[in-house]
């Protein structure tokens, strides 16, 4: 598998990244895990949005999700190009409830009839395959329903962990994976507000104990430092640990 950084900075977009947004490829096909602000610009360096496979969504906050609004101008109105490929001409969409509802509202909020159906094929998270991928998900803490998401390629395995708090559920879904992509949004000088995020030692916590091979740091907002919180990380995990930035190419 191969995972590419389209956008990391946590909370909003930064002066050097994008919001959350990862490209996941393997044999060709080519998964997009959440597209937060600005992260659909960053998407065309690499694929023509034409090409994407499948989108899953960990939840509805702007971040994740908002640059989806843009992805529905792109596939309407932007030319062969641009258009989509799924079997029936729609690109899977994964999401938690309320992701259709959520998109039709950023996108129009005085549209009575969007037709997004004609686009995205909507469905909620459940185990199971899409493409080469062995997909699973958890539910993570966080203050709207946000999903974890276990990315199984063979015997090769990328945990995504959203935004969450402490979770049990986050440990459990990532034991034993090559790769934990974990969000430290909270700095070392910051209040830690319970269910909410993590911070980098937090993150190496559940990385160590998770049992996991590597930790790449993520989602850590532009007033935080993100060597800081790899640096917090490292000091709580015994492998190696590295951080996510816009461009960056991973092999898992």
């Amino acid at each position: 598998m191969k995972l590419t950084v389209l956008g990391c900075s946590g909370s909003v977009p930064g002066p050097d990244s994008p919001a959350s947004g990862y490209l996941i490829e393997a044999e060709g096909y080519r998964l997009l895990l959440d597209l937060g602000h600005g992260a659909f610009g960053a998407l065309q360096r690499y694929a023509r949005p034409s090409d994407i496979d499948a989108i899953v969504v960990s939840h509805l906050h702007a971040d994740h999700c908002i640059d989806l609004t843009a992805y529905i101008v792109a596939l309407r109105y932007g030319g062969d190009g641009f258009r989509c490929g799924g079997p029936d001409g729609r690109i899977p969409l994964v999401g938690v409830p309320g992701t259709r509802d959520r998109l039709e509202a950023a996108y129009d909020p005085l549209a009575r009839k969007l037709s997004l159906h004609e686009i995205f094929a909507f469905g909620t998270a459940t185990e199971g395959e899409l493409g080469p991928f062995q997909m699973s998900y958890a539910p993570m803490n966080h203050p709207t329903p946000t999903n974890g998401v276990r990315i199984q390629c063979g015997d090769r395995a990328l945990v995504y962990s959203a935004d969450t708090g402490e979770s049990a559920e986050l440990v459990e879904l990532a034991h034993g994976a090559d790769v934990l992509l974990c969000e430290a949004s909270v700095g070392p000088d910051e209040e830690l507000i319970p269910d909410l995020h993590l911070s980098g030692r937090m993150a190496g916590e559940h990385a160590d104990k998770a049992g996991v091979e590597r930790l790449i740091v993520t989602h850590v907002p532009p007033w935080n430092s993100v060597k800081g919180a790899a640096d917090e990380a490292a000091a709580a995990f015994h492998g190696p640990v590295e951080t996510a930035h816009p461009g960056a190419e991973f092999w898992i």
